[in-house]
C-alpha cells in the first residue's frame, strides 16, 4: 500500500534551505519516492490550520518512507531543513479506515 509524507513548512533561511532543496531529490528517488506536491501555497478551505507551503511525497510502501527518513546519508540534509524552516511532517498510509472495518467482518 502506498504511503505519503506530508510536510507543512515555512522558510526562515532561504540560502540554507536551497542547499536541502538541491540535494534531497536524489535521496527521495533512492527510496522510490516521488513528489506529488512540491512546495506549493495551499488554499485554506476549512478550519484553523494555517500551512504556508505544502510538500507531498509518495512512496510505494510505508517501509520505503521509513527507510528514507532513517537513511543515514540523508540526516545532514534533514538537519539543514530543520535549521532553515519551521516544519511539521506526517507519514500516512494510503487507504481508508473502511479497509480495516471490512477486514473485521
Amino acid at each position: 500500500m502506498k504511503a505519503y509524507l506530508i510536510l507543512d513548512f515555512s522558510v526562515h533561511d532561504l540560502e540554507m534551505f536551497m542547499q536541502y532543496v538541491k540535494k534531497i531529490p536524489a535521496h527521495i528517488k533512492k527510496h522510490h519516492g516521488k513528489y506529488i506536491v512540491e512546495g506549493v501555497d495551499p488554499e485554506i478551505i476549512e478550519g484553523d490550520w494555517k500551512p504556508e507551503k505544502i510538500v507531498v511525497i509518495e512512496f510505494p510502501a510505508r517501509e520505503n518512507a521509513k527507510a528514507f527518513l532513517e537513511d543515514p546519508l540523508a540526516q545532514s540534509l534533514f538537519k539543514l531543513r530543520h535549521d532553515s524552516t519551521v516544519s511539521k511532517l506526517v507519514l500516512v498510509a494510503g487507504g481508508s479506515w473502511r479497509d480495516e472495518t471490512n477486514q473485521a467482518n
